[in-house]
């Protein structure tokens, strides 16, 4: 190799990567020669920042943007893996989301495949999905301002066919979670039926009303408030139901006497979990665990929902809470409550009783719903 370095081909073999890789690396600072031949323009590498090159090759080949590939290479090893457990974190959140709608997207079009070839029959279009046999759903929810607040700003809601828990925040944080929910309501209309195969297009729209509606609470006064608010509603078609979530209200799944969360809390303390930055432990305590990075409406950019798809059994229980619950009652007591009592009412009030035991410092709402065989 001698005392001229590496040329951009010998350098390209030992790093797996193109030369027109690395040239683009060069432009962008990313990865710039030892030097340039200022006659020829030949490009000469260094034996040691082979490293590098290798470490800029596998985050190329993990996925992760050219801009945060950038920052990792100027951070130590410590700091450098903590990035890259984080950008994962966010990469195994979006493919659990793109996995629900694959599986909603694979379950329609066998579906139809399978309708299709029944003799093919023009008929046979009409023949119900199987997945639209209703399941009944038996439900109650509650609401209460708790033991310190003066007043609640919380919303809670139980149909039919939907459930929703809003917390609403800022001066007009209780009309906003009102106008948040009364959105939603539309879609329990009894002339609004949601096909499963439409439910996500239907609620994507329906969800861009309900983000104009809580904007409108802001500027409803002579001068604009603060108002936003969490959401967490579910709303049935047939056996699936479609979550919606934003904030840190909750979802949570009983099934076989598992009870599990569901919705993942969009807090500044919960990111730093999931990306290494924080421990458990260390969540729990800390002073900004109520910091939200994501809500309707509020002082920061205009945020959407999460929507996510799920299958629904007979002898599901669901929980809906905000975090005037979840917050200051621990999981061993929620799960008490949740399993103690056959009926949702019994059981939303005692939920309410016992974050109030827990001294209440916050609007407790919440919503307890059984999934029932659907009806003959």
């Amino acid at each position: 190799m001698g005392s001229e370095g590496l040329t951009i081909g010998q350098f390209a073999r030992l790093s797996r990567l193109s030369p027109k890789a690395l040239r683009l690396y060069d432009r962008l600072g990313l990865l710039p020669p030892a030097r340039v031949d200022p006659s020829n323009g030949y490009r000469r590498y260094e034996p040691e920042q082979l490293e590098q090159a290798r470490l800029v090759a596998w985050l190329r080949r993990l996925g992760m943007p050219l801009a945060d590939i950038q920052r990792v290479c100027g951070l130590g090893p410590g700091a450098a893996a903590r990035e890259v457990r984080a950008y994962w974190a966010r990469v195994e959140r979006d493919t659990a989301a793109r996995r629900d709608l694959a599986a909603f997207l694979i379950d329609q079009l066998s579906w139809k495949d399978t309708v299709m070839s029944r003799d093919q029959q023009p008929e046979r279009y009409e023949q119900p999905d199987p997945a639209q046999r209703p399941l009944e759903i038996r439900y109650a929810a509650l609401s209460d301002r708790g033991l310190v607040r003066e007043s609640n700003q919380d919303t809670a809601y139980a149909g039919e066919r939907l459930l929703a828990v809003a917390d609403g925040f800022g001066s007009g944080g209780a009309p906003a979670s009102e106008a948040a929910i009364e959105a939603l309501r539309c879609l329990e209309e009894p002339r609004r039926q949601v096909p499963a195969g439409a439910l996500l297009n239907i609620l994507e729209d329906t969800l861009d009303q309900v983000g104009s509606a809580v904007r409108g609470v802001a500027s409803a006064g002579r001068e604009p408030a603060e108002a936003g608010t969490t959401l967490t509603a579910m709303l049935w078609a047939g056996s699936r139901l479609a979550l919606v979530h934003i904030g840190d209200s909750r979802a949570y799944l009983l099934r076989d006497g598992e009870l599990r969360q569901i919705t993942q809390d969009h807090t500044l303390v919960r990111s730093m979990v999931d990306e290494g930055r924080l421990t458990e432990e260390e969540a729990a305590t800390h002073p900004q665990r109520s910091l939200l990075v994501r809500a309707l409406g509020g002082s920061g950019e205009t945020a959407t929902p999460e929507v996510r798809l799920r299958e629904s059994r007979p002898g599901d229980r669901y929980l809906l809470c905000s975090d005037g619950l979840s917050a200051v009652v621990p999981s061993a007591d929620l799960r008490h409550a949740v399993t103690s009592y056959a009926e949702p009412e019994r059981a939303v009030r005692e939920l309410v009783a016992t974050a109030n035991r827990a001294g209440g410092p916050d609007n407790i709402s919440c919503v307890v719903a059984d999934v029932l065989p659907p009806a003959e």
